[in-house]
C-alpha cells in the first residue's frame, strides 16, 4: 500500500521529544526522591518551614510534601494500631466488668436471702423472748404466792 497523498511521518523527532519529556520527568522524580532521602533525618517543623519557603511545584516543595505525607501516613498507621490495642483492652475490660456485675448480682441475691432468713429468725426470737418473759413473770407470781400464801 502506498499513501502518497500523506506527508511523510518523522518518527525520530516525535520519539526524541517523548523520550526527552520522559527523561526530564524521571530526572525530576529522581531529584525529588533524593531530596526526600535527605529530609529523612530532619524534624517535622524544619520540613514544614522549608516547604513554605519554596514555591509550589518546585522539587524542594514536592520533596517536603512527600516526606510530610509519608510521616503523616506512618503516624496514622501507628495510631490505628494503638487504637486497635486500646479497643481490645476496652472490650476485655467490658467483658470483665460484665462478669463482675453478674457475680455482684448473685452475691446481692444471696445476701437478700440471708436477710429474709434473719428477719424470720428475728420474729421467732422475738416470740421466744416474749414466751420466756411470760414464763419468768408467771414463775415470779408463783413464787410470790408460795411465799406469801404460807404466812
Amino acid at each position: 500500500m502506498h499513501f502518497g497523498h500523506l506527508p511523510p511521518v518523522r518518527f525520530p523527532a516525535i520519539f526524541k521529544t517523548t523520550m526527552s519529556a520522559t527523561t526530564q520527568k524521571t530526572d525530576g522524580t529522581n531529584v525529588t526522591h533524593a531530596l526526600v532521602q535527605l529530609l529523612r533525618g530532619r524534624s517535622y517543623e524544619e520540613i514544614r518551614a522549608r516547604m513554605y519557603d519554596n514555591s509550589l511545584g518546585t522539587a524542594w516543595w514536592s520533596a517536603c510534601k512527600t516526606e510530610l505525607d509519608i510521616r503523616n501516613s506512618e503516624r496514622l498507621a501507628t495510631s490505628l494500631v494503638e487504637n486497635s490495642r486500646v479497643s481490645a483492652t476496652i472490650r476485655n475490660s467490658a467483658e470483665h466488668m460484665e462478669k463482675l456485675t453478674e457475680t455482684l448480682l448473685d452475691v446481692t441475691a444471696d445476701v437478700a436471702d440471708v436477710l429474709r432468713g434473719v428477719r424470720e429468725s428475728s420474729r421467732r426470737v422475738e416470740i421466744a423472748t416474749y414466751a420466756i418473759v411470760g414464763v419468768a413473770i408467771a414463775q415470779l407470781f408463783y413464787v410470790a404466792f408460795l411465799v406469801f400464801g404460807k404466812r
